[in-house]
């Protein structure tokens, strides 16, 4: 996933939906490689067996793929961005060059 920016003029990090669900994934991780209990708000039972399979199973690997495609959407994203201000850079030093004797303006 993206690295976490400290200041943005977009949104603060935690209001980005893709960087919460990157750290849940993490914390999730975390507490199953140390064995500890995972608990709900609403419930005074922790996730037993079977539940921790489900997780390590289909929930974690469908958070994975789903940052993956967003790491895709976004990396096309920058490229686009990358590629209109390489355009309009290009256009503005062309507009701001001088013609020397015998060029021809392409336009």
């Amino acid at each position: 996933m993206a690295t976490y920016p400290a200041q943005s003029k977009f949104c603060r990090p935690e209001e980005d939906p893709f960087l919460l669900l990157d750290r849940a994934s993490r914390s999730i991780e975390q507490l199953l490689r140390r064995d500890l209990p995972l608990r709900r708000t609403w419930s005074e039972q922790p996730y037993g067996e079977e539940e921790i399979t489900l997780l390590e199973e289909e929930v974690l690997p469908a958070i994975a793929q789903c940052l993956a495609r967003i790491d895709a959407i976004d990396s096309a994203l920058s490229a686009a961005g990358e590629e209109l201000y390489r355009q309009e850079v290009l256009a503005a030093a062309q507009k701001r060059r001088v013609l020397l004797p015998g060029e021809v303006a392409l336009i």
